[in-house]
């Protein structure tokens, strides 16, 4: 039975668990990006990186998580960056076998891989197809070189394309990211690649807004963004026009065609539980009485090193308090349009809901959450205001 003690988790049962892997090397660092991610050392090899030693930490790391996670299904794999598309298709199929071998995977999960377009070749995306990837990830950005040029990209617009076609012969899914308020962008300019996306009729798309984040080359030298009311005036005409081509808003940053929403995202956003292994990889794990979180190295050698040295990479390993989990499941799930039902906060905090009662109630008062007590759902003013929504399940 689930507690009513609002400082005790009580767990009914365990949610369904996903697996992400990090890749933290890349070609080029772009100007932009706040990910664990690490340019690639010219001479070293062909490669930039040592492939085989970094797949052998992987193995081993996803060892040290089995005893907490026996018995249960693996429903999803992630691939992440970094630019994954960087390994070869060897050494991606020695991975896959690897965990297939080692934990239950659900015969049909979906397993994707991010991809860089100007990493991308025909024969190299067969083999991870045959390997098991069955979704791709690209991250095109723009499909106009002098903004792709202005974010620091190395593919241009005929790169892009060329990519998406390629994507497409070999893999049932494929998504786009693109990015929004980019340097001097015009609404025009903004339409085009949204068109330009569109044509392709991938199942999935990701519209992201080019925020300068700390510590990235772009918040020390800022480039000219357009300014709000340009950039709210963007993402109108253009959530507008992936609407109208059949693509629903099912989270802040993603449009999915019907059925082809990312498993492994909604798993993140639903507050399911997944395994985090790799350079700087973050774990969420449920136990029957407690929710963990885990942090492993960040640098690619330190994390090698201390698998090689120590067989284990953590830097932390700890229990989320019980204070801290209903905004830690509010971050998450009410980025979804369609929010979840009110008894999901018990099934994944293993709380009462009484402990939010009051801030639901001002959020329903704010006209920031929809009033349906069968659902936690933000109002399109709460999904405007997220951040502000959000807040109110702070502790």
């Amino acid at each position: 039975m689930l507690s009513s003690n609002p400082n005790k988790v009580s767990l009914t049962a365990l949610p369904p668990l996903a697996l992400y892997i990090h890749f933290p090397w890349c070609e080029k660092k772009c100007p932009y990006c706040d990910f664990n991610s690490h340019q690639i050392k010219e001479g070293m090899n062909k490669a930039g990186f040592d492939e085989a030693r970094y797949i052998k930490a992987l193995i081993a790391d996803l060892e040290t998580e089995l005893p907490n996670i026996w018995g249960r299904q693996v429903h999803s794999i992630f691939i992440g960056g970094g630019t994954p598309s960087l390994l070869s298709a060897e050494g991606m199929d020695q991975l896959l076998c690897a965990i297939r071998a080692r934990v239950n995977l659900e015969p049909d999960a979906e397993i994707t891989m991010e991809a860089n377009p100007g990493s991308v070749e025909a024969e190299k995306l067969a083999g991870f197809a045959k390997a098991g990837i069955n979704r791709v990830s690209l991250g095109i950005q723009s499909f106009q070189d002098e903004q792709l040029k202005a974010l620091g990209r190395i593919h241009n617009g005929a790169e892009a394309k060329r990519a998406i076609e390629i994507a497409m012969q070999h893999f049932k899914s494929v998504n786009l990211d693109l990015m929004y308020g980019l340097p001097k962008q015009s609404l025009e300019a903004a339409k085009a690649d949204v068109e330009m996306a569109l044509s392709f009729k991938t199942p999935h798309l990701s519209f992201y807004n080019l925020t300068l984040e700390p510590n990235t080359y772009f918040a020390n030298f800022p480039p000219q963004l357009p300014s709000d009311d340009e950039v709210d005036a963007i993402f109108e005409q253009n959530v507008d026009l992936l609407l109208k081509a059949g693509y629903k808003r099912y989270e802040v940053s993603a449009y999915a065609q019907k059925n082809q929403e990312c498993k492994h995202n909604l798993n993140y956003w639903r507050f399911g539980d997944y395994i985090g292994i790799g350079a700087g990889a973050h774990g969420k794990v449920s136990y029957p009485d407690r929710i963990t979180r885990q942090v492993r190295e960040r640098h690619p050698d330190a994390y090698m090193q201390a698998m090689e040295s120590k067989g284990n990479a953590l830097i932390e390993s700890k229990v989320i308090e019980p204070k801290d989990l209903p905004f830690e499941f509010m971050l998450n799930t009410l980025r979804l349009t369609d929010g979840v039902a009110t008894n999901t906060f018990s099934e994944r905090t293993g709380l009462p809901l009484s402990v939010i009662s009051q801030s639901l109630a001002q959020a329903c008062d704010k006209k920031l959450l929809d009033e349906n007590p069968s659902q936690l759902k933000a109002t399109p003013l709460g999904m405007r205001y997220l951040n502000n929504l959000q807040e109110l399940f702070l502790d």
